[in-house]
This record gives structure tokens, C-alpha cells and sequence, in this order.
């Protein structure tokens, strides 16, 4: 979808500043935060594509105050009020949890090293035939979905030739909006940087985006 999350190419947001020697969590409640997302996820209610589009329903001006895993539980708590495992309240402590009306899939403490080692794979063995060949020119969609996207705004409408062919993949925005997996190839564009911001730009780098055929056409 449009939104504040998707930030890339924006300006007046300041410089990117890498944190040197960046932890993997900052603080106790960041690995709390982490550990009862991937749980919730496994009681089947929704995908990750899903957990992903729920984070992006944040307001802007949410997002831009607070941190990553603030938005991560904020997704979270919006998922379970959407599929009724939970009430505004319950998560408030304002009222007693309720127990489950129905039973749901629970993710024990010794299957959770597995779990992680596994990951949630988004490749598909489907036979599905390929739209575009390693050297096609190709032009992305102009598009302004209102659910999940992984095309980003600052690549739409632009001309790049396909790099490489990663395969068959779930179509995110699809699998986000609860309409099936959608199968299709995944691509490597290659994009020069003036194409992308301009003649201004670099000439000499390249940018790779990995995108799915249905954010393609042919140039």
C-alpha cells in the first residue's frame, strides 16, 4: 500500500544513519516483542505476508515516532482484534482474557529451535510458466494498490532489464489480502540510477530490485 513506511527516495526525513555494531535487540522487551510475534504466527490465524500489511496500517505519524518493534506489536495486537482472539480491553488489562472459543495451534518451547531454522519459505514447486527471460526489457507497473505491495513507489513506471530468474515465489500481495499463494516468477531488475532519480544520478551504478510478473510488462 501507499504509506509512510514506504520511504524510500522520500525526502526531508533526514540521513540514513547506520548504528555501528547495532545489536539484534536493544533492550528486554525488543526480544519479548520478537519471541511473541513468531508465537502468534504459529496459531495459523494469518500469514506473514499479513503480519506484514498489518504493520503498515499503522498512522504515519505513529510510525515515524516510534520504534521497529513498537510497530511489530502494534501489527500484532491489530491482528488479534481482527481475527478475534483478542479484545482491545483483554490486551489493555482492563478485563480477564477469555479462553480460546476454539482450539488453536501452539508452538511449544522445544520446537522452537527447529521453527526458527526452518523459516517460512515463500518458494513454490509449481509448474508455472515464466513471463520474461534473463535480458528481457522490462517497464513496472504504475500502481497505487490500497493492501500489501512489495513494489515500491520510487521503482514504479521505470525501465530495467531482467538480471536473473529467482524462480517460483508466493505473490505477497495476494497472499497479504488472504486470496491464495498466486505463484509467479520472482525477478532480478537491474535498473540504472538516473532511470530510477534522475540525470543526476550515478551513472555507473546499478540498482537490483527483486519483482514479481505481476508488477511487469514488457518495455
Amino acid at each position: 500500500m501507499n504509506g509512510v513506511h514506504d520511504m524510500g527516495g522520500m525526502h526531508g526525513l533526514g540521513p540514513v544513519e547506520p548504528e555501528p555494531d547495532e545489536p539484534v535487540f536493544h533492550t528486554e522487551w525488543e526480544r519479548r516483542a520478537f519471541a511473541i510475534t513468531l508465537a502468534a504466527g504459529f496459531l495459523g490465524e494469518w500469514n506473514i505476508d499479513m503480519s506484514r500489511y498489518s504493520r503498515e496500517l499503522m498512522p504515519g505519524p505513529e510510525i515515524l515516532t516510534t520504534t521497529y518493534y513498537e510497530h511489530w506489536l502494534w501489527g500484532l495486537e491489530h491482528l488479534l482484534v481482527e481475527k478475534g482472539l483478542a479484545t482491545r480491553d483483554e490486551i489493555a488489562g482492563r478485563v480477564k482474557p477469555a479462553r480460546p472459543s476454539k482450539p488453536l495451534r501452539v508452538l511449544k518451547a522445544a520446537e522452537v529451535a527447529a521453527a526458527i531454522a526452518k523459516g517460512g519459505a515463500h518458494r513454490v514447486n509449481d509448474d508455472v510458466p515464466a513471463r520474461f527471460k534473463v535480458g528481457d526489457r522490462v517497464r513496472t507497473r504504475n500502481i497505487n494498490p490500497l493492501g500489501h505491495t512489495r513494489l515500491p513507489r520510487y521503482a514504479r513506471d521505470k525501465h530495467g532489464v531482467v538480471d536473473r530468474d529467482h524462480g517460483v515465489h508466493v505473490f505477497p500481495d495476494a497472499h497479504a489480502a488472504g486470496l491464495g499463494q498466486k505463484p509467479q516468477h520472482v525477478y532480478s531488475v537491474r535498473f540504472t540510477m538516473q532511470e530510477l532519480w534522475g540525470p543526476d544520478a550515478s551513472a555507473r551504478d546499478r540498482a537490483y530490485i527483486d519483482l514479481w510478473d505481476d508488477y511487469l510488462e514488457p518495455a
